[in-house]
């Protein structure tokens, strides 16, 4: 593989982010003195570039190792935190390198693996694999036809543990079940119905007669003609309202007690 010194040069000291950088300890064989011995470099790890300068502020790599076709692999050594960078042709070199932790090992390492243009063409099958997968899936789910509402309805109100909550009585109140009013609120506010289709709950009670109203059926004395008339129409479950239109009658003939016991009639 040719390539061109300079070009190679200016991307290795270049403003583009690096994958991975740091100091390694690189072996060196020395077949003269039949020893070995390790110099500290900078390490810059480029794409599938792996650069190395003698310190770490040079303008000039010393060397260059194409992370193509290799392993990357721990190797026993004399020196802790070792491992090696093997290429599969024959009679190739090996580059043992020497990190200064386990942690900085362990991370060289991840990065080296992953640099080469094979292991990248790996992930992007894989990817488009999945992507595959996905768009098959959603057509699927695009086409298959949509239950009708009115069936998943019925569905949903034969079976009595998944009916909604508001079509259950939940409090008891003076004996009586009241339903959820979904939003109602004392003072006059609007009560909104339930949705359509929804179960609907039981009429409220009749009008009671009050007990100090003649016997022709005339309002007592202290009764408004407003309060005659109920304020909440029999279709809605408005409790907090009704609430407050039984109070002022309950209110009245308290008083008119109260009146009564002082001018000492029983």
């Amino acid at each position: 593989m040719k390539l061109n010194e300079r070009s190679v040069a200016h991307y290795a000291t270049c403003d583009s982010p690096a994958d991975h950088t740091g100091f390694l300890r690189k072996r060196v064989e020395r077949h003269h003195h039949h020893g070995t011995s390790y110099q500290r470099r900078w390490f810059v790890l480029k794409g599938n570039l792996l650069f190395y300068f003698e310190e770490r502020e040079s303008r000039e790599p010393m060397g260059l190792v194409v992370l193509e076709g290799c392993t990357v692999e721990l190797c026993e050594a004399a020196e802790e935190f070792a491992f090696a960078i093997r290429f599969d042709d024959a009679g190739a070199r090996a580059y043992v390198l020497v990190a200064d932790g386990q942690a900085a090992m362990e991370a060289w390492v991840k990065a080296l693996s992953r640099a080469s243009f094979d292991y990248m063409r790996l992930v992007v099958r894989e990817l488009e694999k999945q992507l595959e997968e996905a768009c098959k899936s959603l057509a699927a789910c695009r086409n298959s036809p949509r239950r009708s509402s009115s069936s998943g309805r019925k569905r949903h109100l034969s079976n009595p543990a998944l009916q909604p909550l508001q079509e259950k009585p939940t409090t008891l109140e003076n004996g009586y079940s009241t339903w959820s009013s979904g939003g109602c609120v004392a003072g006059g506010a609007t009560c909104p119905d339930h949705d359509v289709g929804q179960t609907k709950p039981p009429p409220l009670p009749p009008r009671r007669r009050s007990a100090a109203s003649s016997a022709t059926g005339s309002p007592a004395p202290g009764l408004s003609p407003a309060m005659l008339e109920s304020p909440v129409p029999p279709e809605t479950i408005c409790f907090s309202k009704l609430h407050n239109w039984y109070g002022q009658e309950i209110a009245v003939l308290r008083r008119e007690w109260q009146e009564r016991q002082k001018r000492g009639h029983p």
